[in-house]
């Protein structure tokens, strides 16, 4: 970047900055010496930004003249490097910051001049008769690029163990828990946001779950013909087996790659569902395959086991693919049209009410209503993934929820009720709204939500 040009200024004492007249041997203001050293120049180096050669000040200074070229080295000015000299040797500081230098003798002032000293605290050098220093820097003046020293050491506190966030006083451990007061720290899968395209989700692990063992994924690609897809998978951990969270992470992750893979491939969205997640069993499959040494330490523990429950939105199809108890509820834009639920749970409950056995009130009402009879795990019996397309005639936003935010809003008109009426074009906004209702009803498990607008907006846009 070229320079910018600073306007012409009168000469100026080099000590005070006090403007000079013609044929003044001793400033006026501050009595220094002006026969030591030439009148300083006319023109001053400016601030350079991106310029080579600059050095780490900001400042491109020009370099000192050789010593064989018969002229002085311009004086340095009160703005200036401080507590340097003129060919940039470090001077000593005295006890006020300033160099302790006394100030020059034996000179008397013109007639006009004051002849009192120049004022305590700010001396000269004798051996230049150049003033180093000044007021202090205001606070707009750029800083210094930091030493590499400096950043070294900033690099080595920032890998000192945490601090507790309850006691402030007490080390992290491994395990997330304060050594001091045992308070547990906030974990990363805590609370989780995200946007993706127009699809957007968030999970929280709730007010009475100890972690978050719910996971989701969410995506966008398009077709091979150009039309947009959106795409989001929602699991849930089963609490009674091992490394639930781990589960549910594994699930959606693979479920979401096999799915785009497979739609911009061309695979219609219904089989690319149903193999994605195909992929997801395989993958929380492989959660177990643990040495025997592991499984002589822990004999009775169940393998890592996860509910999953899915959704794609492309080329005017609804898509919706699950195994467990985690549901897809479908709301239109026009909140006079009946909303619906497009899945059925793998649950004990569900089982009652289909063989007629119980009416859905009684079965739900039951303790074992929430135990699950289809889940992803190695425990687990044959997966046979669920799927159903839709084609809806309106708009719509598509809701894909575990059942920590169902519990809350059962039926599709009560989920219908919840749902922000621009969750269409705000999807984030709406999703935050969902898991704040499930916990502001009490937040007894682990609340995930994923929306997906309908139709797809066309690729790259996202929310308002």
């Amino acid at each position: 970047m070229s320079q910018m040009p600073q306007q012409a200024a009168p000469a100026k004492c080099p000590s005070c900055a006090e403007p000079l007249e013609s044929g003044d041997l001793f400033c006026g203001a501050c009595g220094y010496d002006l026969s030591a050293v030439p009148a300083a120049p006319q023109d001053h180096p400016t601030l350079t930004m991106g310029a080579a050669g600059v050095g780490s000040s900001g400042v491109d200074w020009p370099p000192p003249e050789p010593e064989s070229s018969g002229k002085p080295a311009a004086p340095h000015l009160p703005t200036d490097l401080p507590g340097t000299d003129s060919g940039g040797t470090q001077l000593p500081e005295s006890p006020h910051g300033s160099p302790a230098s006394p100030p020059p003798h034996g000179s008397p002032p013109p007639h006009g001049s004051p002849a009192s000293p120049p004022p305590h605290g700010s001396p000269v050098s004798p051996a230049s008769g150049v003033r180093f220093d000044r007021p202090p820097e205001p606070d707009e003046y750029p800083l210094q690029a930091p030493d590499p020293r400096v950043a070294a050491s900033a690099a080595d506190t920032a890998e000192l163990p945490k601090v507790c966030v309850a006691c402030r006083a007490g080390r992290v451990d491994d395990d997330g828990y304060c050594e001091n007061c045992g308070h547990a720290q906030p974990r990363e899968r805590d609370h989780m946001e995200q946007e993706a395209g127009p699809v957007a989700a968030v999970s929280d692990r709730g007010l009475r779950h100890h972690r978050n063992e719910d996971a989701f994924a969410v995506g966008h690609t398009a077709l091979p013909d150009g039309t947009p897809a959106s795409l989001a998978v929602v699991c849930d951990g089963v609490s009674s087996a091992t490394r639930p969270d781990e589960a549910s992470m594994a699930a959606s992750r693979a479920a979401v790659e096999a799915l785009q893979a497979a739609l911009e491939q061309g695979t219609h969205p219904q089989q690319a569902l149903h193999d994605a997640i195909v992929a997801a069993s395989q993958a929380v499959n492989a959660l177990a395959e643990e040495p025997p040494s592991a499984r002589e330490h822990t004999p009775h523990q169940n393998a890592p086991a996860c509910t999953i429950v899915a959704s794609v939105v492309a080329s005017g199809l609804l898509v919706v693919g699950w195994v467990g108890d985690s549901r897809v509820y479908w709301v239109p834009v026009d909140r006079a049209a009946p909303a619906a639920r497009l899945t059925e749970d793998d649950s004990w409950a569900a089982q009652m009410v289909a063989a007629g056995l119980m009416s859905e009130a009684e079965a739900y009402a039951d303790e074992r209503a929430h135990a699950i009879t289809g889940w992803l795990g190695a425990d687990a019996y044959e997966v046979e993934p669920h799927t159903a397309s839709f084609k809806p005639d309106r708009s719509g936003v598509v809701v894909v929820c575990t059942d920590g935010l169902w519990n809350y809003a059962e039926t599709a008109e009560e989920m219908s009720e919840i749902v922000p009426s621009d969750a269409a074009v705000r999807p984030l906004h709406a999703a935050r709204v969902l898991v704040g209702h499930a916990l502001d009803g009490g937040g007894h498990d682990n609340v995930t939500v994923a929306l997906l607008p309908f139709p797809a907006p066309p690729q790259g846009a996202g929310s308002a």
